[in-house]
C-alpha cells in the first residue's frame, strides 16, 4: 500500500512538471532589445541637454559651420529684404556621446533626436523671417563624438539694397552667424570648409534663373559686448541681375518711341496730321508705362536711374507736342494778331514786313497811276468808259489775290523758320539728357 501511494505521488509530480513545461513553450519569449536601441539608452541614460557637453568646463566648443547656396527667391526692394534658399550645415564634438564601436557590434554612427541632445544657440542676426523651411529633427553621432546638423533654410533677410542701376544692379546681402547668449569662451566659430572653396562654390545654385551668383566670401572677427567677446562669422552673397528681360521690354520700346517722336517732326507742318501723331505717340507711351509700373522696382531711398529715363522720356514727348502746337497755332493766325505778340511781332516785322510793304507800295502806286490815266482819258463813249472800269476792277481783284497768295507764302515760310529753330532747340535739349544719363550711368559703374 506504501509502494503504491508512493507511485500515484510519483506520476502526480511528473504530470505537474510536464504541464509547466507545455505552459512555458506556449508562452512567448521576450525579445532582446538591440544594439542600436541598447546604444542609444545608454547615451541618453544620463544626459542632460541643458549643459554644454565639455568635461573641462574652461574649455570651449567649437562649432564648425558650412554654407551652400541654393537660389534667390526674391528681392524686394520696397521691404528692404531678400528671400532665400540655403544649405546649412553645423558640426561641433560632444564629449558625452562617445562610445566604442566594438562594444555595441560595430555601430560608428547613429541619429539622435535633436531635441534629446544639446544643441548650439546660433542664430543669424539678419532673420526676419524663417520661410517654409522642412523641419529635420534629427541629427547624425559618430562613436568619437563629432555631430552633424545638416538642414536646408529658406530665410528672408534684411538687406540694404541699392536698386539705383536697375536693372543692371549688383547687390551684397550678408548672413551673420553668431551664439545668442554664449560668448567665445565657451562657443566659438570656424569655418568647416577654407574662405576659397566656399567662395567659388556654385555647383548647388541654380543658375537659370533671374539673379547670377557671383561669390559668397566669408570672414571670422569677434565683438565686444557687454564686456565679453563673441565670435561671429559673416558670409557675404554678392549676386548680380541679369537686365536682358527689362533692356527687351522696357529700354528699348522706349527708345524706340522717342526715335519716332523724332522723325516726327519731317511730317508738313500744314498737312494737320502731325499733332495727331504726336498725341497718339504719346498716349502709347502713357498705356505702356501704366502696364509695365509692377516691373519697376518700389523704393523710398533713391529713385533708380531707369525711373528718371522714363519720366523724362514723357517730359521730353510733352515738349514735342507743346512745340507742335505753338507753331501750328501760329500758322493759323493772321499777321495783324500774331503782331499783337510780342515774340511773334520781333520775328514778322524782320522777317515779313519789310518786304510785304514794298510789294503792297507797289501795287498800290500801280493801281494810281492807272486810275489816273482813266481820269486823264477825254469823255469816251459810255460802253467803253464802262468796259475800261471793269478792266481796272479785274486787274485789281488779281493784284490783291496775288498780294494775298505771297502774304500766305510768306507767314508759311516764317513759321517753317520758326518750326525748325524749336526743333533744332529740342535736339539740343535731348542730347543734353542723353549725355548727362550716360554721365550718371559712368560714374555709377566707376564707384
Amino acid at each position: 500500500m506504501y509502494h503504491y501511494n508512493r507511485c500515484k505521488f510519483i506520476i502526480a509530480i511528473s504530470i505537474y512538471f510536464c504541464f509547466i513545461v507545455n505552459l512555458t513553450e506556449c508562452v512567448p519569449e521576450k525579445p532582446k532589445r538591440s544594439t542600436l536601441n541598447q546604444l542609444t539608452r545608454t547615451l541618453l541614460r544620463k544626459y542632460d541637454c541643458g549643459v554644454r557637453p565639455v568635461h573641462n568646463w574652461t574649455s570651449s566648443t567649437t562649432v564648425y559651420i558650412d554654407l551652400i547656396l541654393q537660389s534667390v527667391l526674391d528681392v524686394d526692394g520696397k521691404t528692404q529684404s531678400i528671400t532665400t534658399s540655403i544649405w546649412y550645415r553645423q558640426i561641433w564634438r560632444d564629449e558625452f556621446l562617445v562610445w566604442d564601436p566594438e562594444d555595441f557590434d560595430g555601430i560608428t554612427e547613429l541619429s539622435l533626436s535633436s531635441d534629446a541632445i544639446w544643441v548650439p544657440d546660433i542664430i543669424v542676426t539678419e532673420f526676419v523671417e524663417e520661410g517654409k523651411s522642412p523641419p529635420i529633427p534629427y541629427v547624425y553621432v559618430n562613436s568619437s563624438g563629432s555631430v552633424r546638423n545638416y538642414r536646408p533654410i529658406q530665410a528672408v533677410l534684411a538687406c540694404s539694397l541699392e536698386m539705383y542701376a536697375f536693372p543692371f544692379d549688383k547687390q551684397n546681402c550678408s548672413l551673420t552667424f553668431r551664439s545668442w547668449l554664449h560668448s567665445v569662451k565657451e562657443i566659438d566659430l570656424a569655418l568647416w570648409r577654407s574662405a576659397e572653396a566656399i567662395a567659388g562654390d556654385k555647383r548647388e545654385f541654380m543658375n537659370d534663373g533671374e539673379w547670377e551668383l557671383l561669390s559668397v566670401p566669408s570672414q571670422y572677427w569677434q565683438i565686444r559686448q557687454d564686456d565679453a567677446d563673441y565670435a561671429q562669422i559673416q558670409f557675404n552673397l554678392l549676386i548680380r541681375r541679369r537686365p536682358l528681360l527689362y533692356v527687351v521690354g522696357l529700354l528699348i520700346p522706349s527708345i524706340f518711341l522717342m526715335l519716332v517722336d523724332v522723325v516726327s517732326f519731317y511730317l508738313p507742318l500744314n498737312s494737320g496730321t502731325r499733332i495727331a501723331f504726336k498725341i497718339s505717340i504719346l498716349l502709347g507711351y502713357t498705356v505702356f508705362r501704366v502696364n509695365l509700373t509692377d516691373e519697376l522696382p518700389a523704393t523710398a531711398l533713391r529713385t533708380p536711374l531707369i525711373g528718371v529715363f522714363f519720366v523724362v522720356c514723357m517730359a521730353m514727348l510733352m515738349l514735342s507736342l507743346i512745340k507742335s502746337i505753338l507753331v501750328v497755332k501760329l500758322l493759323h493766325h493772321s499777321e495783324k494778331e500774331v503782331k499783337q505778340m510780342s515774340l511773334s511781332a520781333c520775328l514778322l516785322d524782320r522777317y515779313g514786313s519789310a518786304d510785304r510793304s514794298s510789294i503792297s507800295g507797289t501795287l498800290e502806286s500801280s493801281l494810281e497811276e492807272d486810275l489816273l490815266s482813266l481820269n486823264d482819258v477825254p469823255d469816251p463813249p459810255s460802253g467803253l468808259e464802262w468796259l475800261l472800269q471793269e478792266l481796272v476792277s479785274l486787274r485789281m481783284a488779281f493784284s490783291q489775290e496775288d498780294s494775298e497768295s505771297s502774304a500766305q507764302a510768306e507767314w508759311l515760310s516764317l513759321c517753317l523758320r520758326l518750326d525748325r529753330l524749336l526743333f533744332r532747340f529740342y535736339l539740343l535739349v535731348l542730347a543734353v539728357y542723353t549725355g548727362t544719363l550716360l554721365l550718371l550711368w559712368a560714374r555709377w559703374s566707376f564707384t
